[in-house]
């Protein structure tokens, strides 16, 4: 088990980085470094014995994250930036079939599983439609709608709640 990158080295997360529990001040879940961003290696260490953890510096949002082997490319390797990522939901953009049934319909709503960065026509994703699993290329897909806010009725506040 060697370290691919040392002290110095410029890599990039290929996912979002989120809080564990054990990054300070932050709560479990919480984004801290967005997929894509690039930092510089501060640190080499292991976890486990047999996991690769480079601790790295982002200095853009001046943050210092411990990240997995499997989390980090160099910064200069080819990097597709995807409109979603893994466990994201989303909207059938068109209707797929399987051997010509149409097995999904438009509107339909997905789980992303995987993000697939390297297929020679662009980002595509495996999908977790009801009772298939589907590799979809990113064109196809749609955000779900934002949720609506409500407003209260009250002329004393103008406060609008988030929708339950």
């Amino acid at each position: 088990m060697r370290p691919e990158f040392d002290y110095g080295d410029a890599v990039r997360v290929t996912r979002n980085v989120r809080d564990d529990g054990t990054y300070p001040g932050m709560a479990v879940g919480d984004l801290l470094v967005r997929r894509g961003s690039t930092g510089t290696v501060i640190g080499v260490g292991t976890f486990l014995q047999d996991q690769i953890i480079y601790t790295v510096h982002f200095l853009e949002i001046d943050r210092i994250v411990g990240c997995r082997a499997e989390e980090v490319i160099a910064a200069d390797a080819p990097w597709a930036p995807s409109r979603f990522e893994s466990r994201d939901k989303v909207l059938a953009g068109k209707a797929f079939s399987v051997r010509g049934e149409v097995v999904v319909e438009k509107g339909a709503i997905g789980e992303i599983i995987r993000v697939v960065r390297d297929m020679p026509e662009g980002v595509h994703y495996h999908i977790n439609f009801p009772g298939y699993m589907l590799c979809i290329p990113e064109s196809s897909v749609e955000p779900l709608p934002q949720p609506v806010s409500r407003r209260r009725m009250h002329a004393d506040t103008a406060e609008e709640e988030p929708a339950p």
